[in-house]
């Protein structure tokens, strides 16, 4: 996938094997072996089921886990790491995902490491939530490589994220440090679903931005194949359209690159509040650099212009005032190469050290 080798990650880069890496998402798991030099083999997936309970979906993990086990290089891995939607619980090793309705704080980690074991691998395992995973792959090979200090976002259907501080992945004690969009940006905010008021999330995903245009007065009309990227990362907006018409971002997104005065305004709003939510982390912990990813940013300058546009009003102290706001590199790549990247940040690089 590179052509050019880059070195590992800080902290576990002394363990030279490749790292087992498992991606847990809401239509898909995911697995590969990621070597150290960012490259990844005996890359599987299947899809997450529907309709199952709590052993029919792990039973889709453990899948993936005998089809690694299956790699002449499956003796050589050297730690594990999973990434999963969330909420996650990292200190506790369990996940609740909002799209896997059938898991509810499901110990995941243990159970995949029962499944390493039984296939000979006593592996160190790390759990990482989606957004924490994806800022440790874009730290390490995206567009937040070389910056000690980082904010990585995941705009989609939710919104989340990550951080880097001194170079290193800071998750927090429960795997949740850089939640940003839940970060309330509105003091009179609508309610979100979290149960705050004027959280990003409620203002800047993509299910919002939707939402909103369409109770503007906004029509959406005909469908947005060129805009696949946005929908297949599942941004869809509730109720409405039928007929062909899309009413999701990626609608909203098309009809904006059209000059729809409604459609402008979301987005508008929607960079109004994914600016202020930066410029408060940046001034917050000193982050240099906003790397944008998910199914929203997919939108490209209709995203990315009013952020930095509002940007400059809120980012206006001098430590804060040049943050750069960039959209991530790794696309689909990002979990696995997350999951594998936290693994590698997270563990200590010589078990047998104090």
């Amino acid at each position: 996938m590179h052509s050019a080798p880059f070195p590992a990650p800080r902290a576990a880069a002394a363990a030279s094997g490749p790292t087992v890496a498992i991606d847990i998402g809401g239509t898909k798991i995911a697995g590969a072996l990621v070597h150290p030099d960012g490259t990844m083999s005996a890359t599987t997936r299947r899809p997450t089921p529907r309709g199952a309970d709590a052993d029919g979906v792990m039973a889709a993990v453990a899948e993936v886990v005998a089809d690694l086990s299956e790699s002449p290089l499956w003796a050589s891995a050297v730690r594990c790491g999973i990434g999963s939607a969330g909420p996650v619980d990292t200190s506790r090793g369990t996940v609740s995902p909002v799209n896997i309705g059938a898991w509810r704080e499901f110990p995941v980690q243990e159970r995949v490491v029962a499944e390493l074991a039984a296939r000979g691998a006593d592996l160190p395992t790390v759990l990482a939530g989606d957004g924490v995973a994806m800022t440790a792959a874009e730290h390490w090979l995206g567009a937040a490589r070389g910056h000690a200090n980082a904010l990585c976002m995941v705009v989609s259907t939710g919104v989340g994220g990550g951080l880097i501080l001194n170079s290193r992945l800071h998750p927090g004690p429960t795997g949740n440090a850089g939640h940003i969009g839940h970060i309330s940006v509105a003091f009179d905010g609508e309610p979100c679903a979290c149960g705050g008021h004027g959280c990003v999330e409620s203002i800047a995903s993509g299910t919002a931005i939707a939402r909103w245009a369409l109770d503007q007065g906004w029509t959406p009309s005909g469908t947005a194949e060129g805009d696949a990227g946005v929908n297949a990362a599942g941004v869809n907006a509730a109720g409405g359209a039928g007929g062909g018409r899309d009413a999701t971002a990626a609608g909203v997104a098309a009809a904006a690159a059209e000059g729809d005065p409604i459609a402008l305004a979301a987005f508008d709003r929607a960079g109004r509040a994914l600016a202020a939510a930066i410029a408060a982390t940046a001034t917050l912990v000193e982050t240099d650099i906003a790397v944008i990813g998910g199914g929203v940013a997919a939108a490209g300058d209709t995203l990315f212009g009013p952020i930095r546009s509002h940007l400059a009003a809120y980012a206006t102290l001098s430590f804060a005032k040049d943050i750069q706001v960039v959209p991530a590199m790794l696309g689909t790549h990002a979990g696995l190469i997350g999951a594998a990247a936290a693994a590698t940040m997270l563990l200590p690089s010589a078990p047998s050290s104090s």
